[in-house]
């Protein structure tokens, strides 16, 4: 045994990491790139390896024998020798399976093992897409099935490398050239532009995972200023949609006529069109037709914009099935889904071609560092008594409701006092009360756009100190200067909407590039349990909540070590 390693390696292939050693830092940073937090209680937190995960290490360049031989590096025992078997079997999968270009004929499926080839064509899943033998080593694909057999080859295990091309689109010409001359790229953003264009023809779709603030959409015009094509931009809301076309306005030489807003606001379709998920998927009833979808296929697009790609609605993954040949781009600073569609991310918007750990951005000064904490609020008599007599959602709810908060809330905004601050909440009716309390603004889905931009402009100018706001939080908001998140009610679980609100106050700090998040959770509730999936993703960057009741509140300027809290 080896005393001093942080990691044991279990023979259902579970990872635990001791959460209390020297190396777990270390261990942290490597397990993420091929493994998933899964448990982060007190003493060890549990990372499971995955097919996906091992494909997405292939895709970065990560080898079998790598990832045998950091486990066995990082582990107090040898790693078994069934575990080590089954990552070799597994990453080999990633490469097994190859589109090509047939000629002028359609597609080819290659693999160098023939028996592979066979089997698959005698499943009913594959054979639904018209495949031909042409040789012992080669398959002909119809174009049109290029998405719909990925996204089923994934599902069965075997993961295809998409060698067929793309088609160029119609032309744009422009560069990142705005009003303050030409856009130098920092090296990280570089090395991302380069590794989604990829080597020998691997490049062109793929996903780009960088944390929020580090600039992904800066990423994004860089990559369509190397295609030099049109560019349709999906993104969450129009609120996102206004901040792109801002960018592209402020970062390039595009004409102002060539750049178009597609939103329930606005119809425009141009050279360069912003769209939202939610224009894509309006349909006047259940039964009918996705009206516009056709935006997907309008013009001869070059390029297609994928932003906040763990946000993707269904409908148009199955859109983008049938859009193969054209490049697609995800952006994302969590590829993390509560839905389980990572995989449909992988098969139909391609693999990670690039990821930024937050942590390391931290160190370099592109992001701030946050401080992290978890404050349990006790119930009332009259509250406990409620929630004993009630189940299920409407128990969690009460908890995340609980009166209680609302001097939390002010304490803490007293103690960051002229500190810019976000309250961020998942109930309208708790933060009204909290807003009529606060006599603070507050921001819903429902606000008329115009009202919106108008308050985030006064935040940004210092004229507003604090804003209540729903979930719109979730989403790409730029508020750069935000330093004070105060989460007072959370989606249940949902570790992508923690990575989101803390990512509101990511930006670079003046000073020592500090910023503060706080999420108020009712102790002895089903909140508590909640909480500690929502925080999941985070703990596996490297953040750790430091675990107090209200009455500590006085002390969170101390620098004492984060107490790590039972999950």
């Amino acid at each position: 045994m080896k005393e001093d390693k942080p990691c044991i390696v279990q023979r259902d292939g579970s990872v635990l990491l001791a959460a209390d050693s020297a190396a777990a830092e270390h261990a942290r940073f490597e397990l993420q790139h091929f493994a998933e937090l899964v448990k982060s209680p007190a003493a060890f937190h549990t990372y499971r390896i995955t097919p996906l995960s091992l494909w997405h290490a292939a895709s970065l360049g990560w080898t079998a024998e790598q990832i045998v031989e950091t486990l066995q590096r990082l582990s107090k025992w040898d790693v078994p020798a069934a575990v080590a078997n089954n990552i070799r079997k597994v990453a080999a999968r990633y490469g097994k399976l190859r589109l090509e270009q047939n000629g002028g004929e359609g597609l080819k499926l290659v693999s160098e093992d023939e028996g592979l080839l066979r089997e698959l064509l005698v499943l009913d899943e594959i054979g639904k897409y018209g495949l031909q033998s042409l040789d012992k080593h080669t398959v002909h694909v119809p174009a049109i099935g290029r998405g719909g057999l990925k996204q089923e080859l994934t599902r069965l295990g075997y993961p295809v490398i998409d060698l067929a091309g793309f088609h160029q689109g119609s032309g744009l010409s422009f560069s990142l050239r705005g009003r303050k001359g030409r856009l130098e790229l920092r090296d990280y953003q570089a090395d991302a532009v380069q590794a989604f264009e990829g080597n020998d023809g691997m490049g062109g779709s793929g996903v780009l995972v960088l944390p929020c603030g580090a600039g992904k959409t800066v990423i994004g015009m860089a990559v369509m200023e190397r295609q030099q094509c049109e560019v349709l931009i999906l993104t969450s809301n129009t609120t996102s949609v206004r901040q792109w076309i801002e960018e592209l306005k402020d970062k390039t030489d595009i004409p102002e006529s060539s750049i178009g807003e597609y939103s329930g606001q606005k119809k425009q379709v141009r050279p360069v069109t912003a769209a939202t998920y939610q224009i894509l998927t309006h349909r006047r009833s259940k039964e009918g037709e996705f009206e516009h979808m056709k935006l997907l296929s309008e013009r001869n697009w070059g390029l297609i914009i994928y932003d906040e790609v763990h946000l993707l609605p269904a409908p148009v993954f199955r859109a983008t099935a049938d859009i193969q040949a054209t490049r697609r781009l995800g952006l994302t600073a969590t590829l993390v889904r509560e839905d389980g569609a990572e995989q449909d991310v992988f098969s139909l918007i391609g693999p990670k071609r690039y990821e930024m750990p937050w942590k390391v951005l931290e160190q370099q000064g592109w992001i701030a560092k946050v401080q992290c904490v978890e404050m349990r609020i006790p119930m009332a008599s009259p509250l406990k008594e409620k929630y004993s007599l009630t189940e299920g959602k409407q128990r969690y709810r009460l908890a995340a409701e609980n009166p209680a908060k609302l001097e939390a809330v002010r304490s803490l905004l007293s103690q960051h006092e002229g500190k810019p601050a976000l309250v961020i909440g998942q109930y309208l009716d708790q933060l009204r009360h909290v807003a009529r309390e606060l006599k603070a603004p507050l921001i819903t889905g429902s606000m008329p756009q115009g009202e919106r931009v108008r308050l985030f402009e006064a935040f940004r100018r210092g004229e507003i100190s604090t804003i209540i706001v729903s979930k719109v939080a979730n989403f790409a908001v730029d508020l750069p200067d935000a330093a004070v998140a105060v989460e007072i009610s959370g989606s249940f679980g949902s570790r992508q909407e923690e990575a989101q609100r803390l990512g509101r106050i990511l930006r670079p700090k003046a000073g020592e590039n500090m910023a503060f998040f706080y999420t108020l959770v009712t102790e002895n509730s089903k909140e508590t349990e909640f909480a500690a999936k929502r925080q999941m993703f985070l703990i596996e960057q490297g953040y750790e909540y430091r675990l107090i009741g209200p009455e500590r509140i006085p002390e969170l300027a101390e620098t004492d070590k984060p107490v790590k809290r039972e999950a």
